[in-house]
Formats: C-alpha cells, sequence, structure tokens
C-alpha cells in the first residue's frame, strides 16, 4: 500500500462526474504487480489481490464487485477509507509491530542475544524484563495490564517462550519474539497459506485416521475409556495421498482429500467430565503434567482425534495407531504442536497445521495427576 502511495499509483481519480479520493485502477495494479515482481503472470497477480478482497484489506469504491477484476474499475485499500475491520487478531499484531520496532531500534534494547541450555535465541527477553519496560515506557499502566499484554502477543504467535514450555510470566523466564517483523515479505507468500477453515465442515476432525484396508468388524475405535456409557465412532478414512497427487512422496505435499464411508456415525458428547480452562492448565501448582509425544504417521494418518478449543482435548484414540504406541490418551489436552503454543486455539485450526505439517508430528498435551 505504502509503495503504492509513493509510486503514484493510489491517488484521487474522476469517474463519471464524481472523485474518488485514494484509489487505484485495477489493471494497473496488475501491471505494476508484473513490473515490480510481486507477480509472475497476470493470473497471479488476480489471484494475489482476490486474497486481500477476501481478508478485507482492498475492496471496490463502490462495493459493487465482491471479486477483483482485472479491469478499469476503481479499487480502494479500507486503511486509505477507515473501512478496515480493526478485529482483536488485527490489534494484537499491530501492537506487537508497533513494540517490536520501538525495541529494535533503541539503543540499549532490552532484545539480545542469550543462551540457555547450550542453545542461542535472537532476539530474546526475560519476561520481568520486558513487563519492566512496558511499564516504564507507558506501554502499560501497570505490571497486570503489561503481563496481560504478554499473554495476548504469545497467543497470537508473537513472542513465544524460547523452549515453547510456558505462557507468559511476570518472571526470570525467557522468551523471544516469533515475528520477525522487519523481513521483507513477498506478496506471493499469501498463496502458500492454507486456511484453516478448510477442513472445518469435516463430520470429524480430519485424523481420526486408520487403516486403509480395516479387518471386518473392527472398523470403529472407542471414544471414552471402558465403562458402560461406552459409545463407538465409525473409523474415518483418508484416501491414499500418492494416488491422489501422483507421485510418491512420502510426505503430504498437497492438501489431502477426505474420504468418508457411507455412514460416519460420531460422538457429540465431549469425553470431558468438565470444562477446563486455558487458566486452570496454567496456574502454579494445577494439578497436570505436561508429556511430549512424538508420533510418525502411517500411511493413512495418526488415529486420534481432537475436538473442542481454549484449549482442545483428545477425544478418542485408535489403539492400534501411531498415536496410541506413542502414549497418547484421551482427556489430554493439546499444549503445542510442532513447537507452536496451541491452548488458545480452536480443533480446527490444530487439524489445519497438523494436516500441513510432516509426518513425525510432536505434540505437547497436559493430562490431569491421578
Amino acid at each position: 500500500r505504502l509503495r503504492l502511495h509513493d509510486g503514484k499509483l493510489i491517488k484521487d481519480r474522476r469517474y463519471h462526474l464524481r472523485t474518488y479520493p485514494n484509489c487505484f485502477v485495477a489493471k494497473e495494479l496488475t501491471d505494476w504487480l508484473i513490473d515490480h515482481k510481486e507477480a509472475p503472470d497476470r493470473e497471479t497477480g488476480i489471484r494475489l489481490m482476490q486474497k486481500l478482497m477476501d481478508h478485507y484489506i482492498i475492496h471496490h469504491v463502490c462495493d459493487e464487485h465482491s471479486d477483483y477484476k482485472d479491469a478499469k474499475l476503481l479499487y480502494r485499500f479500507r486503511k486509505d477509507d477507515g473501512t478496515f475491520p480493526l478485529s482483536k487478531d488485527v490489534k494484537v499484531f499491530m501492537r506487537g509491530q508497533s513494540l517490536y520496532e520501538k525495541l529494535v531500534s533503541m539503543e540499549e534494547s532490552i532484545l539480545k542475544v542469550r543462551e540457555e541450555n547450550s542453545v542461542k535465541y535472537q532476539r530474546t527477553f526475560l519476561g520481568s524484563e520486558m513487563i519492566d519496560w512496558l511499564v516504564q515506557e507507558g506501554e502499560a499502566e501497570n505490571r497486570k495490564e503489561a503481563v496481560e499484554l504478554g499473554r495476548a502477543l504469545l497467543e497470537h504467535g508473537i513472542i513465544q517462550h524460547v523452549s515453547n514450555r510456558h505462557h507468559f510470566f511476570d518472571s526470570d523466564s525467557l522468551y523471544q519474539f516469533w515475528i520477525n517483523f522487519r523481513r521483507r515479505r513477498r506478496l506471493t507468500e499469501l498463496l502458500n497459506e492454507n486456511s484453516s477453515r478448510a477442513l472445518s465442515e469435516s463430520p470429524d476432525s480430519p485424523f481420526c485416521l486408520r487403516k486403509l484396508n480395516p479387518d471386518p468388524g473392527n472398523t470403529s475405535f472407542l471414544s471414552v475409556q471402558t465403562n458402560k456409557e461406552i459409545k463407538i465412532i465409525s473409523a474415518v478414512r483418508r484416501s491414499s495421498i500418492t494416488s491422489l497427487a501422483g507421485n510418491s512422496n512420502p510426505y503430504f505435499s498437497t492438501t489431502p482429500m477426505l474420504v468418508f464411508p457411507p455412514v460416519a456415525e460420531c460422538n457429540p458428547k465431549s469425553v470431558l467430565k468438565r470444562p477446563v480452562t486455558n487458566e486452570e492448565l496454567l496456574s502454579p501448582g494445577a494439578p497436570y503434567i505436561k508429556k511430549t509425544l512424538t508420533i510418525v504417521g502411517d500411511a493413512v494418518g495418526w488415529g486420534f482425534v481432537v475436538r473442542g478449543g481454549r484449549p482442545c482435548h483428545i477425544q478418542a484414540v485408535d489403539p492400534g495407531g501411531p498415536a496410541a504406541a506413542a502414549g497418547m490418551k484421551v482427556c489430554q489436552f493439546v499444549f503445542s504442536v510442532n513447537g507452536m503454543y496451541v491452548l488458545h486455539l480452536d480443533y480446527q485450526t490444530i487439524s489445519s497445521l497438523i494436516m500441513t505439517g510432516p509426518r513425525t508430528l510432536v505434540m505437547e498435551v497436559m493430562e490431569a495427576v491421578e
């Protein structure tokens, strides 16, 4: 947006006796994307701009077109006309960017290279040190407010504990910025993102996955421990990725398609005896222990079902699947997936993280101490 302003592509334009401030011509912008190597061709340029429209970043000046047309039509950035929706996610991201820029531009910044357990980490700070700085700079009125801000930054993936073991606390724990806001990003990165909602319409989480050729009479697994209230979830199979993609890559390089049997019953009742909050899980002295599970998926998946959100929990485990072999149990809470803190996410988002990640899945779970 700023580059387009500098290049005078965004300016006041007159059309049908009316002046539209701060807008650009779609066809001219597509030319600009190709000339500045932001897109290799017009088709990619159109897809990029459509992505921005889908995320409410640009729109047609009269909102008469819901899609981006490579024509002499006028579009505008929503930040230029005050219609950009400042959701909580956007506000936290912008706040994180502002704090990051302020910290890296300081002469004696608290962001330093530090070492923990013989591993060096970039852009790190102590939790208590960050809180001192936030209060001192007027970014927070008191330490409590500073802790809340730090927790929001962590839950939105902007900062993290260096070994991803703790939430944000007023302590000597070591944290780092997870995002380098000064890295030059290319627009084409937008097209490589996988929508976390792509799997949300599945009747079940996409990894109650197991057995390409299940034995007759053994096509289900238990969603709860053995007792008189046992209910059965019909096993869900995913078709062979190699046959769909037409290659022999052992990793899932394309978005897998889900194949469901004619009847896919699911148990809508949670296996949890009562709701559990993130605050309860993370409070000092809470009766929960953290475990790290390394699950190597087979040809059809990992063999478990995740449910809920903020936090998510394990709803079911295939007794003969990779997850069970790694020590996964029902009622465990999902703390992190492949190094990413996920207690604040819903199961559709976690599904996407797992489905688009490597076959070897590293999960941290929290389970109640018996």
